[in-house]
C-alpha cells in the first residue's frame, strides 16, 4: 500500500507486541481526556486474547517500520466481528489511515467467515461517528439527536460476500445512502436530509 509516496505496511500482532504501545498510550489517553479516569478500565475490559487469531484480529499500518494508525476486531456473535480499539497516530490524522484500517479489518473478517461488522463508539468523539458514516456503517440510533443524550453510539455493517461489491464510499459531505434509521427511531414529520448536507 502506498500513501502519497509513502510506503504503508498491514502488520498482524498481538496486545503484547512493543509496537502496539503507542495505540495503547493515546486510546488511554483520549479516552481519559474526553471520558474521565473511569474511563482507563475500557483498555483493560477484555482479555489479550480477544483480539487474537482466529475468532479475533488485530493489526497496525506501518510506515517506515513505526506505527501510525490500527485497529481491532473481536468475536461479538458467531456471524459478527466488533470493531474496537480503532486508533490514528496524533501526527498522522486527515491520512485517510483510519478508513483504510477500516478496509483491512472488513477484508479480514471477511476471509474469517464473519458477515457483519458492528461497533460502539462514544457519543464525545464527533470524529469517529463521522468517520463510520462516511465508510458505509448503518447507525442503530437517531442520528439527529444529542449524542450525549443517547450514550454509546452503535453502528453495523453487512459484509459482502466473498468476491461480492462493496459499500460504495461516500465523503464527509454526504449521509450514506444505503442508511436507514431503525423504524422505531423514525419520525413521520421527519423530512430527508437534502443531497450534500453536513452530517450531524
Amino acid at each position: 500500500m502506498s500513501d502519497a509516496g509513502r510506503v504503508i505496511e498491514v502488520r498482524r500482532v498481538t496486545i503484547d507486541d512493543p509496537l502496539v504501545q503507542p495505540l495503547l498510550r493515546e486510546l488511554t489517553e483520549e479516552y481519559v481526556t474526553r471520558y474521565g479516569p473511569e474511563a482507563r478500565e475500557e483498555m483493560s475490559r477484555y482479555p489479550k486474547d480477544a483480539f487474537a487469531e482466529p475468532a479475533g484480529v488485530l493489526l497496525l499500518l506501518l510506515e517506515d517500520g513505526e506505527p501510525v494508525a490500527g485497529g481491532a476486531y473481536k468475536r461479538y456473535d458467531e456471524r459478527t466481528a466488533e470493531v474496537k480499539r480503532m486508533w490514528t497516530h496524533s501526527a498522522h490524522r486527515r491520512r485517510g489511515l483510519a478508513s483504510r484500517v477500516l478496509v483491512e479489518l472488513e477484508r479480514a473478517a471477511r476471509a474469517a467467515g464473519y458477515t457483519r461488522m458492528y461497533l460502539t463508539t462514544g457519543p464525545r468523539q464527533p470524529e469517529a461517528k463521522g468517520l463510520y458514516l462516511a465508510t458505509g456503517y448503518t447507525p442503530l440510533f437517531d442520528v439527529d439527536a444529542d449524542p450525549l443524550t443517547i450514550g454509546p453510539l452503535a453502528f453495523e455493517k453487512p459484509l459482502p460476500a466473498r468476491g461480492g461489491r462493496p459499500r460504495v464510499h461516500v465523503g464527509p459531505g454526504d449521509r450514506p445512502h444505503h442508511v436507514r434509521r431503525p423504524d422505531h427511531l423514525r419520525r413521520p414529520d421527519h423530512a430527508p436530509t437534502p443531497k450534500g448536507a453536513k452530517l450531524p
